[in-house]
């Protein structure tokens, strides 16, 4: 049973917390993504849609409760692997409403709305709620976003880390493990800010950048970060300007209009997925160097190119390490 109960309730990026007597009210109530969840007890099992909810349980050791798993993108991190291999993958992209509700779990944690939302793909939230199964959707899709613009969504505000530590904190709260996610929050808040003191010491004042995840045939317009999300929050953090203007979580922008901006650094998602040729980041490289327009960008010609894994430019545990590989690659660079 719970230790605690614990009302939050979702106002932008606040969270307000209201502790109560353990004898009184011995029960978890939060509003999730405009849902209201109350939970008598700790979930005894619980299916991840989103491969960022599987590493966050896995990190707050809870993969014995994990029943199954779905949406990968990349290979798991090296240190959850042997836990990893025992659970089964119900699917390696979006699962079915049925295998989901087949292995019977007491919750679904899901990554993205789409998935499980209003117009949710696997299922709607009303559907698991009609089968006596509750869904957790990751605040770090639904704060400070607007997902009924599309599958990617648009920011409404600037992507903060606030609402992963939000995400660990409750799902830790829900599970009945405070301390391992005070203790997961504190480590990554750490790391958090050893790698922006690391690369503001660089006192940047006219360096930019570009994050490109992929593209859907490898010479069109690629799809580049927007202003709002993940890769936007790293650059301001690190002092560089995003020469992408779009709220779009994902826009597509032309060679050309990159070129024009001519970003001191180019950063490019590695993934094991392969739904278009451009996933493949050595292809992306190659493109790079061998392209007309692209070529020819001040960051192309002096290998000022970061590869970071494609799974940390979404909000996931791996931000952090992506925060501080781009940090560590920056004074190498010579920017100003």
């Amino acid at each position: 049973m719970f230790t605690r109960s614990l009302t939050i309730a979702l106002l932008g990026a606040a969270c307000l917390v209201q502790p109560a007597h353990a004898e009184t009210a011995p029960s978890l109530s939060l509003t999730n993504c405009g849902f209201d969840l109350t939970f008598d007890e700790a979930p005894e099992s619980v299916v991840t849609v989103g491969q960022a909810a599987t590493e966050i349980l896995y990190s707050l050791g809870l993969g014995e409760k994990v029943r199954g798993t779905s949406v990968w993108f990349t290979e798991v991190l090296p240190e959850f692997k042997a836990v990893n291999a025992t659970i089964e993958r119900l699917a390696d992209n979006d699962p079915s409403f049925e295998g989901v509700v087949g292995k019977r779990p007491d919750l679904v944690a899901v990554q993205y709305e789409w998935h499980v939302g209003p117009q949710g793909i696997v299922a709607t939230r009303e559907q698991f709620e009609d089968v006596g199964i509750p869904t957790y959707i990751l605040p770090t899709d639904c704060v400070g976003k607007d997902n009924s613009t599309g599958s990617d969504g648009t920011r409404t505000a600037m992507y903060s880390m606030n609402s992963l530590y939000r995400t660990v904190g409750e799902l830790a709260q829900i599970f009945d493990v405070p301390e391992k996610g005070e203790a997961l929050v504190a480590d990554l808040q750490a790391r958090e800010a050893a790698a922006i003191e690391k690369a503001r010491a660089l006192n940047l004042t006219e360096a930019s950048a570009v994050f490109w995840f992929s593209s859907a045939e490898m010479d069109i317009d690629p799809y580049v970060a927007g202003r709002g999300g993940v890769p936007a929050y790293m650059m301001q953090a690190l002092g560089l300007t995003n020469i992408v203007e779009s709220d779009e979580e994902w826009p597509v922008v032309s060679w050309e209009t990159i070129a024009r901006a001519n970003p001191s650094v180019i950063v490019i998602a590695k993934m094991d997925r392969r739904r278009f040729e451009a996933d493949d980041y050595e292809k992306k490289l190659a493109f790079l160097r061998s392209d007309p327009v692209a070529s020819q960008m001040d960051a192309v010609q002096n290998d000022r190119i970061v590869v970071l894994d494609a799974h940390s430019m979404d909000p996931s545990i791996r931000n952090i390490a992506a925060l501080e590989k781009l940090a560590e690659a920056l004074p190498a660079f010579g920017l100003q």
